[in-house]
């Protein structure tokens, strides 16, 4: 049959109109892109501040573009898919490449290496926490922690050595710095419990209203005004609280065996070894 423009079929094929509310979150989360983008750029031109400065920037687009999604109910499919993958070029590819042509470089294949690991590691912790996400055996208190450091700190945790050199502090050993770069990179992968922040509160007292406005302007002032000494103060606070992280877990998961909400033990410990296997766990 000729081709006909004007057939009813084709008229009813044509995709419908998407909302505006469901483009607002994509639209942010590629700002977020673009200012990974930028960042790798402004590291090539020798600018790391800036390079810095556009990171951060794409840290707190990726906080706020699933909030602002699920206010104004514009989640999506697609909208997920494009999360992960700004995520790992801004969180992975991009602070690899700023510590290379940082100083990384100095170590020749070794120093891109340890970039590359620690980029490879970036996608590796993405694709877990998506084929992991809607797992209908996690237990309730599960839902605090992610496992591994979420991509997201973990290009903020990587940076510290740069933070510290804006501090005036001596340039650390180049050796130093690519073992410091493979152990962020293990703490993504590993299966190490850490604070999510997921199941705090998310409606504040009457009381409280004006000491958080107070403490979010205090917040942003000290990082327009101190930038450096706040993410070098933020890293250290964020590594030391890790193995509180591991601890917490471990006795919210007894107390759990003990009320029978975990049959097995060890069957929602990040580290048993037999989830390892694709095969599903079984309940004895």
């Amino acid at each position: 049959m000729p081709f006909d423009p004007n057939s009813s079929e084709l008229k009813r094929r044509r995709f419908r109109p998407i909302p505006v509310r469901m483009l607002v979150p994509n639209v942010i989360t590629l700002l977020a892109i673009c200012a990974g983008l930028t960042a790798i750029r402004l590291s090539t031109e020798g600018r790391l501040e800036l390079a810095l400065a556009a990171i951060v920037f794409a840290a707190l687009l990726d906080g706020i573009d699933g909030r602002v999604a699920r206010l104004i109910k514009g989640q999506s499919r697609f909208g997920a898919e494009l999360d992960s993958l700004a995520d790992f070029v801004n969180f992975g590819v991009t602070p690899g490449l700023i510590l290379y042509f940082w100083q990384l470089h100095e170590l020749n294949n070794v120093g891109w290496i340890a970039a590359m690991i620690f980029a490879i590691s970036g996608g590796l912790r993405l694709a877990r926490f998506n084929a992991t996400m809607d797992d209908p055996n996690r237990p309730a208190f599960a839902a605090a922690f992610f496992t591994g450091v979420p991509a997201p700190a973990g290009a903020l945790l990587v940076l510290l050595p740069i933070y510290l050199s804006f501090l005036g502090v001596p340039k650390l050993p180049t050796t130093l710095v690519a073992l410091y770069t493979l152990v962020i990179a293990f703490l993504m992968v590993s299966r190490l419990p850490v604070f999510s922040g997921k199941t705090m509160k998310t409606r504040v007292p009457p009381e409280m209203v004006l000491p958080v406005f107070v403490m979010v302007v205090l917040v942003i002032a000290l990082l327009i005004g101190y930038p450096w000494y706040l993410l070098s103060v933020g890293a250290v606070i964020y590594l030391l609280t890790l193995p509180a992280g591991y601890l917490s877990y471990r006795r919210q998961e007894r107390a759990a065996r003990a009320s029978g909400e975990v049959a097995q033990p060890g069957l929602f410990d990040p580290t048993h070894p037999d989830l390892d296997d694709e095969r599903p766990v079984r309940l004895n």
